[in-house]
């Protein structure tokens, strides 16, 4: 059990598991086999790699910034929640986490949500989150494990469906979907881009001239812009609170060599993400034709960076302004002060941007990302009482799908007792198959380019 716990928690393990089964499936030669298997392993590796400097480098940027600018309050974030959970419901979180995979793949096979979801550490999270909010509404044993296996399988194959139409323009017609509990803020994020952004040029066709055509190059581009945050995070919190982040290192040359180090991070993750795209779609052929007929993968936020590189910044920059007029607005009005999290604005946020910019050109971009933003400030704030009352005080989860099913399972519980999440399990049944008797099709839902 141990054994197969970690594989499914391993993202690297579940993407070069499916790659396997596809290559086995279309009877590739044991070399095929072999290379296309470990493509996406170590492409996963690389993209994780470069992840874990981005956020080992955002750390003390939030920091300098809560010193800084003297702010205190809570500040979202899903490992921070995890963890506290994993101390509780250790066992009963990894039982969600295997049956909810199960129930993903076998709606994949059986219904027109033809998406599997291989953002493990997503999945983990979302486990948490059921496990906690269920546990503490008195289910328990098997129900408890087959009601939020059920949840977490049914939202992992829906919500990359509802907005897979914004997906396809994002990778102009790329058959991979989102697999990641942050969707329902990049799909509001593509719709609000619908609605403001008539006539407003891509943000990839900013027009630059010859004396900064250098800015072109995303990896230069992006350590310019971060080292420019850096050092104003630095001014402000001063150079005796920075040395205590720096080793005692020159204030000023910290800062730098964290711009330029995050650029690298991010370009890590853009190499990461050509090798998972290169093996993991061709490989996914096979489970698509041979074991579940029309499978999309749904991958990770960051899947999505190359796509639309200079929305990533702009996504980036307008998210947090949103979150930090979130914070001011919670500050008037009484609330939790949510501090706006580098992690979940950098990586949402940035995918936000990518998604207004799909079909809003920057104008979508600038609006859509900050609404998402704004998100990240009320949703944790809200969904904090909840998780306050099962006993996880002061830490919240920090993604928009992760509030809005946290909030919404919580509250119905709370008034409704077992019996409100008993008709959420209802209805997600009846959106699992209606489609199937609308249209005979055998194609995954929405997955059409307009």
């Amino acid at each position: 059990m141990e054994f197969i716990k970690d594989i499914l928690s391993e993202p690297s393990f579940l993407m070069g598991l499916i790659a396997f089964i596809g290559l086995v499936a279309l009877k590739k030669p044991a070399h095929k086999v072999m290379t296309g298997t470990l493509g996406p392993i170590l492409g996963y590796l690389m993209l994780a790699a470069g992840a874990g400097v981005i956020v080992n480098h955002l750390s003390p940027l939030a920091e300098m910034i809560q010193k800084g600018f003297h702010i205190t309050g809570v500040v979202p974030n899903n490992e921070a929640v995890t963890s506290v959970a994993q101390k509780i419901l250790g066992v009963e979180t990894m039982s969600i986490l295997v049956m909810g995979l199960v129930f993903n793949l076998l709606i994949a096979r059986f219904t027109r949500y033809k998406y599997i979801f291989l953002t493990g550490h997503h999945s983990f999270f979302m486990a948490c989150l059921l496990s906690a909010v269920l546990g503490a509404l008195k289910f328990s044993g098997v129900t408890l494990i087959i009601v939020g296996g059920f949840i977490m399988g049914a939202w992992s194959a829906i919500s990359p469906a509802i907005g897979q139409k914004y997906t396809l323009k994002v990778t102009d017609g790329d058959e991979i979907a989102m697999g990641h509990f942050g969707s329902i803020g990049y799909y509001l994020s593509a719709f609000i881009g619908s609605l403001v952004g008539k006539n407003s040029k891509n943000t990839e066709d900013l027009q630059v001239s010859e004396t900064w055509s250098f800015l072109r190059n995303t990896t230069i581009s992006t350590a310019l812009i971060m080292v420019l945050f850096y050092l104003i995070a630095a001014i402000a919190a001063g150079p005796e609170f920075v040395s205590t982040l720096s080793d005692r290192k020159n204030p000023w040359i910290f800062a730098v060599t964290s711009g330029l180090t995050f650029a690298v991070g991010v370009a890590i993750v853009y190499a990461g993400v050509r090798m998972i795209l290169s093996d993991l779609i061709p490989a996914f052929e096979g489970i698509a034709t041979k074991i579940i007929p029309n499978a999309v993968p749904a991958v990770d936020c960051a899947v999505f960076f190359p796509y639309a590189p200079t929305a990533v910044i702009i996504g980036f920059a307008f998210s947090f302004l949103g979150g930090f007029i979130g914070m001011l607005i919670l500050g008037v009005t009484g609330g939790v002060l949510i501090i706006p999290g580098m992690v979940p604005h950098f990586f949402c946020g940035a995918t936000a941007g990518i998604y207004g910019n799909a079909t809003g050109g920057r104008r979508g971009a600038m609006i859509g990302s900050f609404v998402n933003g704004l998100l990240l400030a009320f949703l944790p704030a809200l969904c904090l009482p909840v998780l306050g009352n099962l006993g996880f005080s002061n830490t919240t989860f920090g993604d928009v799908d992760f509030g809005i099913l946290g909030i919404l399972l919580g509250r119905l519980g709370e008034g409704f007792g077992q019996i409100g999440i008993f008709v959420i399990v209802g209805l997600l049944a009846l959106v699992l198959v209606i489609p199937s008797f609308m249209s005979k099709s055998k194609e995954a839902l929405n997955n059409k380019a307009e």
